[in-house]
């Protein structure tokens, strides 16, 4: 693979950084990936060849390319820290039948000037994680402390793909940001859209890739910040399980100006719901769902709903919230939830609270449903389909899934 051609433009009012991607050792088209962001935040964006570098590493690593060659110079520190994270999601998923790639670009001749002073910045999407990230930080840190955080990237273009789903959530979320005093910066990138061209399976998105392309989204800003908080989706121990952003990986997306770190891992989701369920304006803007419809924040149907609904009512707070159009669930609903590999560690520790709150029967549905889990869980690690899965993701580099996409798109 080779990123290329790095440039910056305008798209109308926008700025824009643009780059071009062309694939080697894979039969896909060239790519002009772009971030963008508003006039406001014009002198803060940067042409960052770091953004690009891991926008595409691990889809590359997927893919079966041999290299990815940089047409611009990158900082050491993150060239070996992507190495090392490769090493981890090829010891992870590929158990040891692929290699880190090859990183070919030059290292940079000279240190980035410093910054006038330390400024701190997250990741921020509205959900449980990132409300809590903001509201331990605000409890903890004073705001003249450095790790005090300043600014909040929301982006548009990867969970959120609806241009008038963004504008509501970043409406919602201002409110937040004229209470705790940060600052929102938009970042709008058809990264996930080239992501959906080359696999539409979420898992590779969720358990390998979601960590890089994140913190890309950071580098761009690095005239602005650096450092950026990434939350934590699970704590310890459920951390140990491989994952796209987890602390053995999002540490390594840093560089000498930009610092990456993985927030919130002694936390577990309630304890997270608790904290976001004491501060009545992060409780009515919390915003976990992917498809909402407009003019609302959460659909109150899917499973991330759910069980994030299941959490606000174990705290006792469901009623007082109008983030969901429902203040109850019935056991019927939590019964036929369907539960992953994402969503079932936040289930067992919701037994006990549900039913010290009267409500049994969804603690009990919640028995059912991890039961249910752990026996499909089983199943399918025997299942033939599993077999060819794990065959051709070892030894075939996926090419037998890329047909089966092909033939059966």
């Amino acid at each position: 693979m080779k990123i290329e051609n790095f440039r910056s433009e305008k798209n109308g009012n926008r700025p824009r950084v643009t780059a071009t991607v062309r694939w080697e050792d894979c039969d896909h088209s060239d790519q002009e990936l772009y971030f963008e962001t508003d006039t406001t935040f014009a002198e803060d964006l940067s042409c960052n060849p770091h953004a690009f570098l891991l926008a595409y590493t691990i889809p590359a690593l997927h893919h079966g390319e041999e290299r990815v060659l940089l047409d611009a110079e990158i900082c050491p520190e993150l060239r070996d820290g992507l190495i090392t994270a490769m090493s981890w999601i090829c010891h992870w998923y590929y158990r040891g039948n692929r290699k880190p790639l090859r990183i070919e670009a030059k290292t940079r001749s000279r240190v980035p000037t410093s910054h006038m002073r330390e400024r701190t910045g997250f990741l921020f999407s509205g959900g449980v994680d990132s409300l809590a990230t903001l509201r331990a930080n605000r409890l903890n840190f004073p705001l003249e402390h450095p790790g005090s955080i300043k600014d909040g990237i929301l982006a548009y273009g990867f969970d959120v793909r609806s241009e008038k789903a963004f504008e509501e959530l970043f409406d919602s979320m201002s409110d937040i940001a004229r209470e705790t005093g940060i600052t929102l910066i938009p970042v709008f990138s058809n990264l996930y859209d080239h992501y959906l061209h080359l696999d539409e399976n979420w898992r590779l998105w969720a358990f390998e890739y979601q960590g890089a392309a994140v913190a890309g989204a950071a580098h761009l800003f690095t005239k602005r910040l650096n450092l950026v908080n990434m939350a934590s989706t699970f704590r310890i121990p459920s951390c140990l399980m491989p994952f796209g952003s987890h602390p053995l990986l999002d540490s390594n997306y840093g560089s000498y100006d930009m610092r990456i770190r993985h927030d919130g891992i002694t936390l577990s989701r309630l304890d997270k719901t608790k904290l976001i369920a004491g501060w009545d304006l992060g409780l009515q803007r919390i915003r976990v769902c992917n498809s909402p419809e407009p003019g609302i924040l959460n659909c109150g149907k899917c499973s991330k709903c759910v069980v994030t609904m299941l959490a606000i009512l174990a705290v006792g707070k469901l009623d007082q919230t109008r983030a969901f159009p429902d203040d109850d669930l019935s056991e019927e609903l939590i019964s036929r939830m369907p539960v992953n590999d994402v969503t079932f560690p936040f289930l067992p520790e919701l037994i006990a609270p549900l039913a010290e709150k009267g409500r049994h029967d969804l603690a009990r549905a919640v028995e059912y449903r991890i039961d249910k889990y752990r026996k499909d869980l089983n199943r399918d690690k025997n299942g033939w389909k599993n077999k060819i899965r794990k065959l051709d993701r070892q030894y075939l580099n996926s090419n037998l899934a890329m047909f089966k996409r092909l033939v059966f798109p």
